[in-house]
């Protein structure tokens, strides 16, 4: 069936909570747009007393949810915009992450945190924020970065199955993008990558709603007789090495895009993979596409010259054709 974003979203947590009394939601705002937030009032209605609103406290709701977790509940802890992270901090990467470790491998930490990531039109340098890299860079922490409403929904069971501390990351531009859902409800493994285009010329691997982004460049290029391969990596941790150097195995070149800045982003970590293991398969240097290294401004006009957009991918595309770096 067809369905947007936001649907996957809300049949996911559904299901979630219908199948195992110890889901809990804790937070409202897991639909950022006002027209979706009926979605949450369904599920509170539906589940009384497993959907909570807290006071606005991130890190006071991120260790109540971890302490929920280790007492045997599987909690999803909304932080809504992903800069609100920052509050919750030493919750997430400094306990969630390490309690499994410093335990002996003795507690588990099941505990789900959603933010909505990204450039969203007007959000400005506090509310833009794309912390995937910087909690990359904690090991203990799982995450995913879905971008279809398939992916979500079935992400969404494999990480509340998880006994460790999931990130589950979303942007706030895919909550009205079309696609199709099963009609049974299916459990999308952590680890595994989809390709949600095949082509014979480049790879492009792209993350969140950048993945409909480099759909669209992908055909685009088409028309052009450029055959893109678009590799959706859907978990970032674990990340599906395999199925990237497998493409770019059969292509020879890539192009990464991904929302985080350019430097020492996912983009910048899946370019280092690929040079490390694949060096003798490229005929063309990687090339990335990522947002600009500096604060996201608030005038919309900055924003589009600063963050990744289907022009820019569509002139690194054909830059890596040529064996040269973009021009501009």
């Amino acid at each position: 069936m067809s369905a947007v974003y936001a649907d996957g979203m809300a049949l996911g947590l559904r299901e979630v909570l219908a199948e195992d009394p110890r889901v809990y939601l804790m937070g409202q705002y897991f639909f950022g747009l006002t027209r979706h937030r009926r979605l949450t009032v369904e599920l509170m209605r539906d589940f009384p007393g497993r959907v909570w609103n807290p006071p606005i406290a991130e890190v006071g709701y991120a260790g109540t949810g971890i302490g929920a977790a280790i007492s045997g509940l599987r909690p999803i802890v909304d932080i809504a915009t992903a800069s609100f992270i920052f509050q919750a901090w030493p919750q997430v990467v400094n306990e969630a992450a390490n309690i499994r470790y410093m335990t002996g491998g003795q507690t588990g930490v099941p505990v789900v945190f959603h933010i909505t990531h990204g450039i969203r039109g007007g959000g400005a340098a506090q509310h833009s924020h794309s912390p995937q890299a910087m909690l990359m860079n904690t090991p203990g922490l799982q995450i995913i970065s879905p971008s279809t409403a398939r992916d979500v929904r079935g992400l969404i069971r494999a990480a509340v199955q998880s006994d460790d501390p999931v990130v589950w990351i979303d942007h706030v531009k895919l909550f009205d993008i079309e696609g199709e859902l099963p009609d049974a409800p299916e459990t999308i493994p952590l680890g595994v990558a989809d390709i949600k285009r095949r082509g014979t010329d480049l790879t492009i691997v792209a993350t969140s709603l950048q993945v409909q982004r480099s759909l669209v460049a992908a055909e685009r290029l088409a028309a052009e007789g450029i055959q893109a391969e678009v590799v959706d990596p859907r978990t970032l941790v674990p990340l599906d090495r395999a199925t990237i150097l497998q493409s770019v195995g059969r292509t020879g070149r890539l192009v990464v895009v991904d929302e985080c800045h350019r430097s020492c982003g996912v983009g910048a970590e899946i370019a280092a993979t690929v040079a490390e293991d694949a060096f003798d398969a490229l005929r063309a240097p990687i090339l990335r596409v990522a947002t600009e290294d500096v604060p996201i401004p608030f005038s919309r006009t900055m924003e589009e010259a600063v963050q990744p957009t289907v022009e820019k991918i569509i002139a690194a595309a054909h830059a890596v054709m040529e064996g040269r770096r973009p021009r501009g």
